[in-house]
């Protein structure tokens, strides 16, 4: 998704995901202590009962078995991303796009990439230990499609590049390509997520302290 000649790596696994998605399933997360709030997972695209959304979110096409869901905030403002769609930008239309809906997976699958990665990179992954802000439903990996021709509109990288130009300010790129990031920026910030300064798709809530595993 984006320009060409992406960067994305490729890890050799230390063991089989296979085998490990077998192991790690029967597995339970770490235990948590504190006040947590309880979580209320919802599918984005169902929370405005008020007509088709503006910017309706989707997930990838080639993994239609899949669902995107989200915890439904519980503190106020709880927009519940009505916001974001009314203050959505001006023509060309965008929608919200997951471009990979594993990456937001529940707890074991973080163990699996976890187990699987070489230590010399788990600066990659998040840590099953202390568990992620995917694990919560507090974070997304999201981009924006076009709504008239369905594609994935260009921003300064590919989805999920391990280079400079994934940076949310990375100065290169083209313009339109820039704004595209800004927009994505603007209207996840309006509705309460934090950009990740080294993954531009990359946002997360800003309670995610506050939900558990």
């Amino acid at each position: 998704m984006g320009p060409a000649d992406g960067g994305q790596l490729r890890l050799q696994p230390v063991r089989a995901v296979a085998e490990l998605l077998q192991v790690d399933r029967n597995l339970v997360p770490p235990a948590e202590s504190g006040a947590f709030l309880a979580p209320d997972l919802v599918e984005p695209a169902r929370l405005d009962s008020s007509g088709p959304p503006r910017h309706p979110l989707r997930h990838d096409q080639q993994l239609p078995r899949q669902r995107v869901l989200l915890v439904r905030p519980r503190v106020p403002p709880a927009t519940g991303g009505r916001g974001a769609r009314a203050r959505g930008a001006r023509a060309p239309a965008p929608g919200l796009r997951a471009p990979d809906p594993r990456r937001l997976p529940p707890w074991y699958v973080t163990k699996v990439f976890w187990d699987a990665t070489p230590p010399e990179s788990r600066w990659l992954v998040a840590n099953p230990a202390q568990g992620s802000k995917h694990n919560r439903g507090a974070a997304v990996d999201i981009t924006l499609y076009d709504l008239a021709t369905g594609k994935p509109v260009e921003m300064p990288s590919t989805y999920d590049e391990a280079t400079p130009r994934a940076m949310a300010d990375f100065p290169g790129g083209t313009s339109r390509q820039r704004w595209h990031r800004a927009l994505l920026r603007r209207v996840l910030e309006a509705d309460g997520f934090t950009a990740n300064p080294s993954e531009w798709w990359h946002f997360d809530y800003r309670d995610w302290q506050r939900y558990p595993i």
